[in-house]
């Protein structure tokens, strides 16, 4: 009987669409099952030649066999597993977040479910025992409300409420603030219509709370008839559109705008230009993240800029540290935002006239502010 013959006899071939087993692909490679486990896990420190790992790795992909993860995690309590929560999936400023996250988590070798609860609290909690019941050793939820503790590793991007356990990922708002009213201000811009966020978002009472703050310091005046309030779990420029007509209805002055976010401020720049007004000449838009569509849009969009993407793979970073006992419990991680200044922001001109709803205004001086050097950002932890 030849060589190949014999190890074919000792493995008992599997039913159809059943697959192989460690002790049926030691048994045909004739070796020790715990040598082929070592082989196929990648142990370090085992002394097996060169090229009895390269016939393992041959047989186990001509057989084509899948080590039993279930069982490996059962032995180890190690699944590699972690669950992501995310309000939604199509908004940009969530899928650049998550793609930092899912990159880092690959070049680690972890697998992730991901689940997105549209700001319901049933659904965060439901989700959340789902993912632990699937073996999740550590959670990352973005721009989600966390209420209680949880027995597994948590960070939370955009968290703003302290939850024992919880890691919170948070962008210094005191700063963002500054950078955009201060250079609203710069320009010359004293009457400013602002935009709060929805009341689901995690940001949204701390950034208005640092607005609040800066335009105080810069002597601001936050007119109640110059604020609009975003209203919708999921937003789109369209969305946004008709708070900004109704803004324009009521007839105040103001310069500027301060967007709660990029998204809005591109759906704010279609609605004033499309009631006569130009930006930047008549208002100033600033929107805030940066995604991607904000260099693109016309004009492109001055913004305060979250390293989105770099957010994603602190985050993770963090919790693999945490996992693997080479990271302390951090109850904040701070994010410090930049300016990016493009097209839609520019010097109050003095000929300007208050916007209005029907849209006219005096023609006078375009006064075009050149843009200052982009400031860089940086990372700091508390």
């Amino acid at each position: 009987m030849t060589e190949d013959a014999d190890r074919n006899r000792r493995l008992k071939q599997p039913a159809a669409g059943d697959p192989v087993s460690l002790k049926q692909l030691a048994g045909h490679l004739g070796l020790n099952p715990a040598t082929v486990s070592v082989v196929l896990n990648n142990v370090p420190g085992r002394s097996i030649p060169p090229s009895t790992r390269e016939r393992i790795k041959a047989a186990a992909e001509k057989l084509g066999y899948q080590p039993n993860l279930l069982a490996r995690s059962l032995r180890n309590r190690k699944t590699h597993t972690i669950g992501i929560l995310v309000p939604e999936l199509a908004e940009d400023y969530h899928t650049q977040i998550m793609s930092g996250i899912g990159d880092h988590l690959m070049s680690k070798g972890y697998f992730y479910f991901t689940v997105h609860h549209s700001h319901r609290r049933d659904l965060v909690e439901e989700y959340t025992h789902m993912l632990l019941s699937r073996g999740a050793e550590g959670l990352i939820v973005i721009d989600t409300m966390l209420d209680h503790p949880f027995p597994i590793p948590v960070v939370a991007v955009a968290g703003n409420t302290r939850v024992e356990g919880v890691t919170n990922l948070v962008l210094d708002h005191d700063r963002a603030a500054e950078l955009a009213l201060t250079y609203l201000y710069s320009l010359g811009h004293r009457e400013v219509a602002f935009m709060r966020g929805h009341p689901f978002s995690s940001d949204t009472l701390e950034r208005w709370r640092s607005t609040a703050k800066m335009a105080r310091k810069l002597g601001l005046a936050i007119k109640s008839e110059l604020v609009i309030q975003l209203d919708r779990d999921s937003i789109t420029p369209a969305l946004v559109y008709p708070l900004v007509q109704q803004l324009l209805a009521r007839k105040k002055r103001f310069t500027a705008l301060v967007s709660f976010n990029d998204t809005a401020a591109i759906g704010a720049i279609h609605a004033l230009q499309d009631a006569g007004l130009r930006v930047p000449a008549d208002v100033s838009v600033i929107g805030f993240d940066d995604i991607k569509a904000a260099a693109f849009v016309s004009p492109s969009l001055t913004t305060v800029r979250q390293p989105l993407r770099e957010m994603g793979w602190m985050a993770s970073e963090y919790l693999l540290g945490r996992l693997q006992g080479t990271e302390k419990f951090r109850e904040q991680i701070v994010i410090y935002p930049e300016l990016t200044v493009r097209e839609s922001t520019g010097a109050v001109a003095l000929a300007n006239r208050a916007p209005t709803s029907s849209g006219k205004a005096r023609k006078g001086a375009n006064s075009r502010h050149a843009a200052p050097r982009k400031r860089t950002s940086a990372l700091a932890n508390d």
